[in-house]
């Protein structure tokens, strides 16, 4: 249901909108949804205390990071409102990590511990040398941003198994009117 190809934690929770300039697709409208994503990004093995408030406050971070990446990519100043709520978020406490005797990982911590981690997720992409590689899905209808990692700086897409072959599949039938 989720898909993790930005590069970027934030970017990935953005990405829960996965068409913003089209038919607007929001994977993330219940509190349940935002549990399976902050178990599935691994930033908590159980979300517990997920309801509609800790959703309200998920949906404004993920909207303040998305505005963030795209003022970002388009060499504008951040919106004032975007970059409080970015420092506010991140002032909290990171999730638990701990190794057990089977060797296994468990993560534990509230909601507003695991987007704290999101938010300085943002603030390290913003404030870090990877805003340089920050791009814009290059499928018309897929609005996800991600951090081009690839050698010469010319990934077109935020996911060659989805918006790749969508893209060239789409070229091909357009060019030979099927």
């Amino acid at each position: 249901m989720f898909t993790f190809v930005s590069g970027n934690l934030a970017l990935d929770f953005a990405g829960t909108v996965e068409a913003r300039s089209t038919e607007y697709r929001d994977t993330m409208t219940t509190a349940t949804d935002l549990a399976n994503w902050l178990t599935a990004a691994d930033l908590l093995d159980a979300a517990p205390g997920c309801d509609a408030e800790a959703l309200r406050r998920a949906v404004e971070l993920r909207e303040a990071v998305y505005r963030s990446g795209l003022a970002t990519l388009l060499g504008e100043p951040l919106d004032p409102a975007d970059l409080r709520l970015l420092n506010e978020r991140a002032q909290g406490r990171p999730p638990t990590v701990e190794l057990t005797a089977e060797r296994t990982i468990r993560r534990t911590g509230t909601i507003d511990d695991a987007l704290a981690a999101v938010a300085r997720s943002a603030i390290e992409l913003h404030g870090g040398p990877d805003r340089l590689r920050l791009k814009q899905c290059g499928r018309d209808d897929c609005t996800r941003l991600y951090v081009d990692t690839s050698r010469g700086g010319s990934r077109r897409w935020c996911d060659m198994a989805i918006c790749g072959n969508r893209a060239k599949s789409a070229a091909f039938r357009q060019r030979h009117g099927t």
